[in-house]
């Protein structure tokens, strides 16, 4: 005769459920365990070289943004040959030479901005072009510079429809850029010189109604009626 089967308690299933997985896990471990400990091996390498990375671009960095201060001097004061190449005799390297060695840091990128602007009020057009459009840094600032230096140049070769749309990106970056209404009014002037004279007076009427006090403020009257 059969004896009736003793029902489990929840807390044998349990543990019975437990032991089964623990067995199951050892069974794959020692099957695996070469590959798990490979694997276990490449991921601790992995790590290790991004913090070193990571820790190597913070020293960068620093020393980037040390480099940048004192060049600082020499572009505010409009010595932009010395600010592009350095000062002989003293410790200051030069723009140049900062976004060579720092390109990639953030402060090496600041300092393509700083060059591109150099470069541009030597009048040597090309080569600030390739610096604004270079730009790969993450501040919002610079990047709505990079897209104005970028329009610049596209304005003075005569392609107005591209300066239009690199001005107006611009003035998108950030709502908090002081420089977004300039942005605004020459994207609006160039898209005058298109034709979309729509799209100008969107741009026109916004400067009037969010910022009042802006210089652009007080010419927009006189392009807003030129726009049919």
């Amino acid at each position: 005769m059969l004896q009736k089967k003793k029902k489990l308690s929840k807390k044998e299933i349990k543990e019975d459920t437990l032991i089964t997985f623990y067995n199951s896990s050892r069974n794959f471990f020692e099957d695996n365990k070469n590959k798990i400990l490979m694997y276990s091996g490449v991921l601790v390498l992995v790590a290790a070289l991004v913090y070193f990375y990571s820790n190597q671009k913070a020293k960068e960095n620093e020393t980037a943004g040390l480099e940048l201060s004192r060049v600082m001097d020499l572009y505010d004061q409009g010595q932009y040959l010395e600010a592009i190449e350095g000062k002989q005799g003293s410790n200051i390297i030069g723009l140049k030479r900062i976004v060579e060695e720092y390109e990639g840091t953030e402060n090496g990128e600041t300092a393509k901005i700083y060059l591109a602007n150099c470069y541009s009020f030597l009048g040597n057009y090309e080569e600030a072009f390739k610096y604004f459009d270079d730009y790969s840094g993450s501040i919002d600032y610079f990047e709505a510079a990079s897209l104005a230096g970028q329009a610049g140049y596209y304005a003075m070769n005569q392609n107005f429809e591209k300066a239009a749309n690199l001005y107006l990106n611009a003035s998108r970056v950030s709502a908090l850029n002081a420089q977004n209404p300039d942005y605004m009014l020459n994207a609006g002037i160039y898209f005058l010189k298109i034709g979309d004279d729509d799209e100008a007076k969107i741009l026109f009427n916004k400067i009037k109604e969010d910022y009042p006090s802006s210089l652009a403020y007080r010419e927009v009257d006189k392009y807003l009626s030129l726009a049919n």
